[in-house]
């Protein structure tokens, strides 16, 4: 794993690297002055390359930099990321530093506009969700010379400190727990995959446990949107209108879970006896449902809080020439009240 810069991308980087005179740098990047569209073209080319963000406070402030945490989630209707954010609130609440929120809507060019405005203010460090990002997101992390820390997510490949959970192992531990309640015909309902890294790594590893025993995923249903109760009916319903001989559904997360659970018991079925069920993301808004539904911690308050520190201690000068944190949290499941089927033996 490559260590990050130390020292922010400048003026005379980016004239260094497309060969033109730092003033025209400038000026391109300023959008003022005359300068052809071939030389335009070639300096927003090697900016982009490099990582460059243009610095919008320059002058403004001797340290160059201000007390502000750019946070970049996916999604604020998720309730996954409003706990992380809490936890990152909890360690800066009594520091100068703020937090400042950008979305991406799990789109890879709104990550890019995201973080280039951001780092525009050159804050004084970056939390950001996930390990997947464009080259032009990675370089502009790698070149800005402050803390980053990647969160949610430990199956990869980081920029530089790294908090969260291995989503393929949560897989996994999934698998063991079905096959070892003896559930042999499975089906998954979940986000499309290239939207959701995290989710598409859980349902790898939740394939590759049940390969091991030689059981497949008999069924799949995959939705764009929102999580909802309203969508986890509607596709339990036209999952089991197709498989309706399936013993065990695993949502990948608990809000559609949830929705699948209350159709299943508004349609009589037996739950875990004649079907079992599983979500992720331990979401405790969910407690007051008839059924416990059983599902896994994703430590999002801790993954926040692990976050802050880092970025808390590296902005005081603390571990500045130290290896980059790795941090690998491990939820366990919850069993509840549909997934124990032995139990009832």
């Amino acid at each position: 794993m490559s260590t990050p810069s130390k020292r922010p991308l400048t003026l005379r980087d980016v004239s260094e690297a497309c060969g033109v005179s730092e003033m025209t740098v400038s000026r391109v990047l300023r959008k003022s002055g005359d300068v052809s569209d071939a030389t335009r073209a070639r300096v927003l080319e090697a900016a982009k390359t490099l990582g460059y963000v243009p610095n919008q406070i320059a002058g403004s402030l001797a340290s160059q930099r201000v007390n502000l945490v750019a946070v970049i989630i996916p999604s604020l209707g998720n309730m996954v990321f409003p706990e992380v954010l809490n936890g990152i609130n909890q360690v800066l609440d009594s520091t100068p530093l703020q937090p400042v929120v950008g979305v991406t809507d799990y789109l890879p060019e709104k990550e890019e506009r995201v973080l280039y405005e951001m780092l525009s203010w050159r804050p004084t460090g970056v939390i950001i969700a996930g390990v997947e990002h464009s080259e032009a997101t990675r370089a502009m992390l790698h070149n800005a010379g402050i803390p980053v820390v990647e969160i949610m997510d430990t199956d990869g490949n980081p920029v530089d400190a790294n908090v969260g959970i291995s989503h393929r192992r949560a897989g996994r531990e999934m698998a063991s727990a079905i096959l070892r309640e003896g559930y042999e015909r499975i089906g998954f309902l979940g986000t499309k995959m290239p939207l959701d890294h995290r989710a598409r790594k859980r349902f790898e590893g939740l394939t590759e446990g049940l390969a091991k025993a030689g059981v497949e995923v008999e069924d799949r249903a995959f939705y764009s949107g929102g999580s909802a109760l309203a969508k986890g009916r509607e596709m339990t319903h036209e999952m089991l209108e197709r498989s309706p001989d399936l013993d065990f559904l695993y949502y990948s997360n608990d809000m559609i879970g949830a929705g699948g659970l209350l159709y299943l018991l508004e349609k009589g079925y037996d739950i875990p006896g004649q079907i079992g069920i599983a979500g992720f993301n331990g979401v405790e808004l969910l407690d007051g449902l008839p059924r416990k539904l059983a599902t896994m911690d994703a430590c999002r308050a801790e993954i926040g809080r692990a976050a802050a520190e880092i970025i808390l201690r590296r902005s005081e000068g603390d571990d500045e020439d130290a290896a980059p944190e790795l941090i690998k949290l491990t939820p366990k499941i919850a069993f509840g009240d549909t997934l124990r089927r032995n139990q009832r033996r």
